[in-house]
């Protein structure tokens, strides 16, 4: 079975690369806002377990196009010679830097790339274009032509109406925000352009719509084995007879903190990995998980549940809550609340970042000292007891997943991790995953649980919580 090759052209800074990019979701496609940055031509597989479905060829753009056709034009005597035209003045150009440039994009179309025309449908259509639209269609290769809106769509009308006289197809496509359904569109549509390739592409959107089935149940699962472990961590250390208890406990904490950072990290990386993502930024502000983001408590209420649904949450999981202030007390269940409340909004406002934790640390996880028969005690930390914790944590994954699963690979700005998301759930499915949260934390039906987790979280990434 042939595997089709696309050949992206078109003019410098009209958004190649960001279509190749898309496309063949690919973030080591270089994408830069300054015209010309792409200076060869690549060549990027899209692969799914190692088999590649179809290829792009990123291309530099055309700038001499009007002196190409003037030879074309000069070279040929009648319509049924204008390919092997264009293949003779690849041929004879390929070593002339003035024409560098255009036998570089030509040079995969005279070898039977399909054609993938690039226009920017924020600037307005000229004649000028013409020219070079006239040696793509001299090619007799099978093309459509892509208006990419990238600062807006005031001409897009007019392009249409150009396109529409050298193209049999014409499309807007926004290669940063193209959802998936639009993409796995234009691969049905280049099926339909060339008999040779529709077998091949429909076999690719089968395997891309399967794959993306895959990488939402993966991801749930990474997720969900993240919250049962952060959920039933401990940390435990040995105190010889005489020694001070207080600073143990303080490194233990430490200890605590550090594995879950952790373990949020390669839980994101594994679903990074499985969308294709392997450049993420990792600053500060985009997906630094520093022991102050995962513990800042100050954030809690946006990242898991706010005040009022954590109230109903733990009441429905058995937990007594009162007080005017959103203060949270203590129920006989064990610290089931874990004092969340003297964290947030309080007389004397949030507490924030590092400290915060650090502060009240005794009321995030359960501290236990047990006396060891040989002399000396046992310390531990662990798990949490907070109500809320799970919830933070569920809520940071499904928004990181979201964000990932619904980005195009040519969108390169910050993921934007500080918002809400929980708060679209309903009251029932807060009241559930808090009697499961409070199950699997006191290992009532773990197994169980877990996979009554599964399948709520599951549901979430194949379908994320609409806005």
């Amino acid at each position: 079975m042939t595997t089709p090759v696309f050949a992206v052209v078109g003019r410098p800074n009209k958004g190649k690369s960001s279509i190749v990019a898309t496309l063949a979701r690919d973030d080591a496609v270089y994408i830069d806002a300054r015209a010309g940055s792409t200076k060869e031509a690549h060549c990027y597989p899209m692969k799914v377990d190692g088999e590649t479905l179809y290829e792009l060829m990123d291309t530099p753009g055309l700038q001499r196009a009007r002196s190409v056709l003037d030879w074309l034009n000069a070279h040929c005597s009648d319509a049924a010679a204008r390919p092997e035209t264009v293949k003779a003045f690849v041929e004879q150009h390929e070593g002339d830097a003035r024409y560098s440039d255009e036998c570089q994009a030509l040079r995969p179309i005279v070898n039977g790339a399909g054609i993938i025309y690039v226009v920017d449908g924020s600037v307005p259509y000229g004649a000028d274009y013409e020219a070079e639209m006239e040696i793509l269609r001299w090619s007799g290769r099978p093309s459509l032509a892509l208006i990419n809106p990238i600062e807006g769509e005031d001409f897009v009308e007019e392009w249409t109406a150009g396109l529409g006289q050298f193209f049999r197809t014409v499309r807007t496509f926004n290669a940063h925000r193209a959802e998936v359904t639009k993409q796995l569109e234009l691969l049905e549509l280049f099926g339909h352009l060339d008999p040779a390739w529709r077998a091949p592409l429909e076999r690719a959107v089968s395997i891309l719509k399967q794959d993306r089935q895959l990488q939402a149940q993966s991801a749930s699962s990474y997720i969900t084995d993240l919250i049962v472990e952060a959920i039933t961590y401990k940390v435990e250390q040995a105190v010889p007879e005489g020694l001070p208890l207080e600073p143990v406990q303080k490194l233990l904490f430490e200890r605590y903190k550090a594995h879950l950072v952790k373990r949020e990290r390669q839980c994101r990386q594994r679903v990074e990995e499985l969308y294709y993502y392997s450049n993420l930024k990792k600053s500060e502000d985009t997906l630094a998980l520093e022991e102050s983001d995962l513990f800042n408590i100050e954030k809690w209420y946006l990242w898991g549940l706010s005040e009022r649904a954590l109230l109903t949450a733990a009441a429905s999981a058995g937990a007594v809550v009162g007080g005017s202030t959103g203060m949270m007390v203590d129920a006989a269940t064990g610290g089931l609340l874990g004092g969340l409340g003297t964290l947030v909004a309080g007389a004397g406002g949030a507490v924030s970042g590092i400290w915060g934790a650090r502060k009240y640390a005794d009321k995030i996880g359960q501290v236990k000292v047990k006396g060891i028969p040989t002399g000396g005690n046992m310390l531990s930390y662990g798990p949490s007891k907070s109500v809320n914790f799970p919830f933070v944590l569920l809520g940071r994954a499904l928004l990181h997943q979201r964000l990932i699963c619904t980005r195009t690979h040519a969108d390169r700005e910050a993921l934007d991790l500080n918002q809400p998301l929980l708060e679209r759930l309903t009251d029932k499915e807060r009241k559930r995953l808090a009697r499961l949260f409070e199950d699997i934390r006191n290992d009532r039906k773990a197994g169980e649980r877990r996979d009554q987790l599964g399948e709520m979280v599951s549901r979430w990434c194949g379908d994320p919580i609409p806005q």
